[in-house]
C-alpha cells in the first residue's frame, strides 16, 4: 500500500468550510501547497474552502498524467456533489498545470486565477541553457545552487525571514532528479493563442513586474489578449514568490477586481 505523501492529494491548510466556494490551489515547482499558508491568514480562508494540491517528491510524471491525476482528485471531490463556484488558481508550474486543466476538463471550474504562470518559460534562451545543467550537478553543487536561486525566486527584501525559510525548505525539499523532470516540463509547455481562445471562464492573470525568473508581465499581457474573459493585475515591485511577500493580499486583490462576486457559471466551449 502506498504512503499517502506518495501519491497526489489534496491538503487543507485551514478549517474545512464546504459552504464556502471551493478554491483549489496548483503549487510551484516545489509541488507541496505548503507556500499558500502565508496568505491563509489575510482574509483567504474567511472567503473558500481552500484545498492545496501535493505532488509527490518523486513523481515523474508527464504533463498528461499530472492533469489526469488532479482531474481525477477533482472529480472525486465533486462525486456527491459540486461546489457552486470553484476557483483554480496556479502559480508558476502550477500555472500552467491550471491552464491544461482548463483545456482538458472546462467543467470543474468557475472561475481561473493565474499567478505568475510559467507558460513563457519555454521563450527564455537563458533559462533553457541552466535548466540542462541542473541534472549534471554534483549534489553537494545542485544544493548550493538552490540557495543561489532565491534572489531569482523573490523580491527578498520584501519577504520577512520566516517565509523567506519556508520558501527554501520548500525549493530543497524536492529531489534534484525531480526538479530536473520538472524544469525539462516547463521547457516542453505551450499553449497558442488557438487554444487559450477556448477558454471561457473568467480569468484574472496576475503579474510581477519585478520577477528576475520570468517576464510575467508580458506574459499577463499576452493571455488577457489570447483569452476572452481574462484581465491582468500588475504588481509593482513584486519578484516572482509574490504570494510570500508581506505587503501582497491575494484576498484583497480578488476582492478590489471584482473577482470574489459569485454569478452562474459560465457554460465552457469544449
Amino acid at each position: 500500500m502506498h504512503n499517502f505523501n506518495e501519491r497526489f492529494h489534496f491538503s487543507t491548510p485551514s478549517t474545512l468550510q464546504p459552504d464556502l466556494p471551493l478554491f483549489v490551489y496548483l503549487p510551484g515547482m516545489d509541488g507541496t501547497g505548503e507556500l499558500l499558508r502565508s496568505q491563509i491568514n489575510k482574509g483567504l480562508s474567511n472567503a473558500f474552502n481552500i484545498q492545496c494540491l501535493a505532488m509527490p517528491a518523486h513523481d515523474l510524471s508527464s504533463w498528461d498524467q499530472i492533469t489526469e491525476k488532479v482531474v481525477g482528485l477533482l472529480r472525486s471531490q465533486f462525486r456527491r456533489t459540486r461546489p457552486d463556484m470553484v476557483y483554480l488558481c496556479g502559480e508558476s508550474f502550477g500555472g500552467c498545470l491550471a491552464l491544461k486543466i482548463a483545456i482538458d476538463a472546462p467543467e470543474l471550474f468557475d472561475r481561473l486565477i493565474l499567478i505568475n504562470p510559467a507558460s513563457c518559460f519555454m521563450g527564455q534562451a537563458w533559462l533553457h541553457f541552466g535548466s540542462h545543467l541542473t541534472g549534471w550537478l554534483p549534489p553537494p553543487i545542485y544544493a548550493l545552487s538552490v540557495m543561489g536561486l532565491l534572489p531569482f525566486l523573490a523580491s527578498l527584501g520584501r519577504i520577512a525571514r520566516s517565509e523567506r525559510n519556508d520558501l527554501l525548505a520548500a525549493m530543497q525539499s524536492v529531489p534534484q532528479p525531480t526538479s530536473t523532470w520538472r524544469v525539462n516540463l516547463l521547457r516542453e509547455f505551450e499553449m497558442d493563442s488557438h487554444e487559450l481562445s477556448r477558454i471561457r471562464q473568467p480569468v484574472l492573470a496576475i503579474a510581477s513586474t519585478d520577477d528576475r525568473l520570468l517576464p510575467s508581465a508580458a506574459e499577463a499581457t499576452r493571455l488577457a489578449y489570447c483569452i476572452p474573459n481574462a484581465k491582468q493585475v500588475l504588481l509593482p515591485n513584486s519578484g516572482h514568490a509574490c504570494l510570500l511577500e508581506t505587503d501582497v493580499n491575494l484576498y484583497k486583490l480578488l476582492k478590489d477586481h471584482d473577482f470574489l462576486t459569485h454569478p452562474k457559471p459560465i457554460s465552457a466551449v469544449a
